[in-house]
């Protein structure tokens, strides 16, 4: 009977901290971009709807398309960490408002979710610079010959540059 107590305990003992090192490691999600607050961005109507009438139920957009002013998109997505690892993007949501540009109606509502994106490739080089990197050496000889390193009595009057000397 005392045995069956003393493993209980251990039992309880091994199982208390387990089960909070599992609870440290659940994962921490984050919410960012918009938060549909009293309506969804799929509840807007084509063809009822006007540009006011989503502002008043949706606010301002996320965005508003670069090269057409009556594309509006709102986006929101949500990331999980666990721990010290990268945080990765769980859910994407983005809906893509057109109006007309005449009557302000709207025409059409797309939603895109992380199904519908693509990877692409990026390229981290740095842009080619045409010339040549300078060595250490040749930055500290290079300003040998240029100009003392006294200064001169007509420095700081205005209309001068440093080195001319008439």
């Amino acid at each position: 009977m005392q045995f069956r107590a003393v493993t209980l305990l251990l039992a309880a003992a091994v199982a208390v901290p387990a089960l909070a090192g599992l609870g440290a490691c659940a994962p921490i999600k984050t919410y960012s971009g918009f938060q549909a607050i009293e309506t969804n961005p799929q509840d807007v109507k084509v063809g009822e709807d006007t540009k006011s009438t989503v502002r008043g139920k949706l606010g301002s957009p996320s965005v508003a398309s670069t090269f057409d002013p009556n594309v509006w998109f709102y986006m929101n997505q949500v990331k999980s960490r666990v721990a010290f690892r990268k945080p990765q993007v769980v859910q994407r949501n983005v809906t893509a408002i057109s109006f007309n540009k005449d009557s302000e109606l709207v025409e059409s509502v797309n939603h895109y979710t992380l199904k519908d994106g693509k990877v692409i490739a990026f390229n981290r080089r740095e842009t080619p610079t045409r010339g040549r990197e300078l060595t250490i050496l040749e930055q500290l000889l290079g300003t040998v010959g240029r100009g003392g390193m006294l200064p001169q009595e007509d420095e700081g009057v205005p209309g001068t540059r440093p080195g001319d000397r008439r």
